[in-house]
């Protein structure tokens, strides 16, 4: 059970550094300053996340060894590891695109985070508990916030609309990945540690088209998805993503601040 454990903590933490490292790149370069500092606050709060999760797989791991000194830890977790090795969802590493896409992409997975979070605070993992709990609280303001801006884009101009829709088109390909379970989630499920991601589709769903109806947009039909990113199949694009993260660790191996 442990390296399930171990694999599945290192999903939930890759899911979250990767999507706030994506939406990080927006500081500076918001529409307005207002939501310029608020996408920069949001991608701060998902970096905490990764954070915790982090530290808890570094935590397993060591455990793990029959070693006297650790030596996984969050920084060698997050900087260290090669694009084979991460379990995020391939949603999360899409490239930002403009702000519709941007937009869209933390509206769905903050609408799947909310739910995620909001059952695992019912698991058998005391550390996974804890974090959920924490975590719930800011996924709450994510998702009111992007819901509102994919509404004001959807019903706005007929320029937003358009853009709103070709986001759609490109991202939901992307979505049922995350109600796909992995066999090392399965495996906690049994132990009740883990979320059964296939139970949370209908109610995303259901919220998901309560924001979409309001916002003018329509939900695709018979779309063929994309997955792998859990078992460590991804896009190009995140080689780019980790060459532009890991390159001051990589260049200068063990530098801290």
């Amino acid at each position: 059970m442990n390296d399930s454990l171990i694999n599945y903590v290192l999903h939930l933490a890759d899911d979250a550094l990767i999507l706030s490292q994506q939406n990080s790149a927006w500081c500076g370069h918001g529409p307005i300053l207002e939501q310029d500092i608020a996408i920069t606050n949001i991608s701060l709060d998902i970096l905490g996340q990764a954070r915790n999760f982090y530290q808890y797989a570094a935590e397993l791991i060591n455990q793990s060894i029959s070693q006297p000194i650790n030596i996984a830890t969050e920084d060698t977790l997050a900087y260290l590891r090669d694009t084979r090795d991460f379990k995020n969802c391939l949603l999360v590493e899409l490239d930002n695109g403009d702000w519709a896409k941007t937009i869209l992409r933390l509206f769905i997975f903050s609408n799947y985070q909310y739910l995620l979070y909001k059952d695992l605070q019912h698991s058998n993992d005391e550390q996974l508990v804890a974090i959920a709990a924490k975590a719930i609280k800011e996924v709450t303001y994510h998702l009111r916030w992007s819901s509102e801006w994919v509404i004001r884009l959807g019903d706005g101009t007929e320029e937003s609309h358009r853009r709103m829709e070709n986001a759609i088109e490109e991202i939901w390909p992307y979505t049922n990945e995350l109600f796909m379970n992995a066999d090392y989630e399965i495996e906690l499920m049994r132990e009740k540690i883990s979320v059964d991601v296939s139970a949370l589709k209908s109610e995303w769903i259901k919220k998901t088209e309560a924001i979409f109806n309001e916002a003018t947009l329509t939900i695709p039909q018979n779309v063929f998805p994309q997955t792998g990113g859990k078992q460590g199949f991804h896009t190009e694009k995140l080689g780019y993503i980790l060459a532009e993260m890991q390159f001051l660790q990589r260049a200068y191996p063990n530098s801290v601040w």
